[in-house]
């Protein structure tokens, strides 16, 4: 993989052989809102992860909807960057649709599994599920436009 843009973060996590981390190096961004993110690529598959806190929560005392909504987005991010089809920067979202099965329980490891659909000159088509102990929380897929070649 090629060298990561100095705002961004893209190495080995030292207390997770086979896991790098995934971010931004500026804390005051919404990324870092979502907390540490790893991630590894197995069989054509991008496994994304994040610890859910009290942060995160609704007054159910489970992962909020929209903080769902939020790691599933970067999720797509942190995957087509790990596939090496995006670098860091200026990729958006055309379009996410989601379906919730459970609730994402708190302080229990949140994973995203997301795998390409399909690339185009522009596009990038994928889908992914998310996953705690306890099984699917939710499915997802969406499509994100490449940055502009200068």
């Amino acid at each position: 993989m090629e060298e990561a843009k100095p705002e961004f973060l893209y190495e080995e996590h030292p207390d997770h052989p086979g896991w790098y981390r995934w971010g931004l190096r500026n804390s005051d961004r919404y990324n870092t809102f979502l907390g540490e993110m790893m991630v590894r690529v197995e069989d054509g598959i991008c496994r994304v992860r994040i610890l859910p806190e009290r942060r995160h929560s609704n007054l159910g005392n489970n992962v909020h909807g929209g903080a769902m909504l939020g790691f599933i987005d970067v999720a797509l991010f942190a995957a087509a960057r790990s596939f090496g089809l995006i670098e860091a920067g200026t990729a958006v979202t055309l379009d996410l649709n989601t379906h919730f099965m459970g609730a994402g329980r708190i302080g229990e490891l949140l994973e995203a599994r997301v795998e390409l659909l399909r690339e185009t000159g522009r596009l990038l088509f994928m889908r992914g599920l998310v996953v705690q102990d306890q099984g699917p929380v939710a499915e997802f897929s969406g499509t994100i436009r490449k940055p502009t070649k200068r």
